[in-house]
C-alpha cells in the first residue's frame, strides 16, 4: 500500500461529500486523523483548483461561513457552485448549516 500524502488524503474525503451538502476544515481534519490541522486542509483546498475532482466549494468553516471564497475565479464562484446544488446562501454563510453538514467518517486510506 503506497504511503498517501496529506493533501491527497483530504482530497479523497472532499471527493466524498455530497452534492448539496458541506463540511468543515475541522472535520476533514478530524477524519484523516490529523484533528489539529484544519488551517492545512483549507491551504489543500487552495492547492486543488487545478483539480476538477476535488469540490472544494462544499468545505467551508466550522460556522458555515464561505472562509474560501477568494481562492475561486471570480468574487462568487463559490456561492454560485453552492446555490446550483441548492445550497442557500446568504451573506457568505450557508443557510441551514446544521441540517447541510456532512460529517465524513475516519479515512483509511487506499
Amino acid at each position: 500500500m503506497k504511503e498517501q500524502n496529506f493533501f491527497e488524503r483530504v482530497y479523497a474525503v472532499v471527493r466524498q461529500i455530497p452534492h448539496g451538502r458541506v463540511t468543515t476544515y475541522g472535520a476533514i481534519a478530524r477524519a484523516i486523523g490529523a484533528a489539529r490541522s484544519a488551517r492545512m486542509v483549507g491551504y489543500a483546498m487552495n492547492a486543488s483548483h487545478d483539480d476538477d475532482t476535488v469540490p472544494a466549494h462544499r468545505v467551508v468553516n466550522r460556522n458555515g461561513l464561505l472562509t474560501g471564497k477568494f481562492h475561486f475565479d471570480g468574487t462568487n464562484l463559490m456561492q454560485q457552485l453552492l446555490e446550483s446544488e441548492g445550497v442557500e446562501v446568504v451573506d457568505n454563510k450557508v443557510v441551514n448549516f446544521k441540517e447541510l453538514l456532512w460529517e465524513p467518517t475516519v479515512y483509511e486510506g487506499e
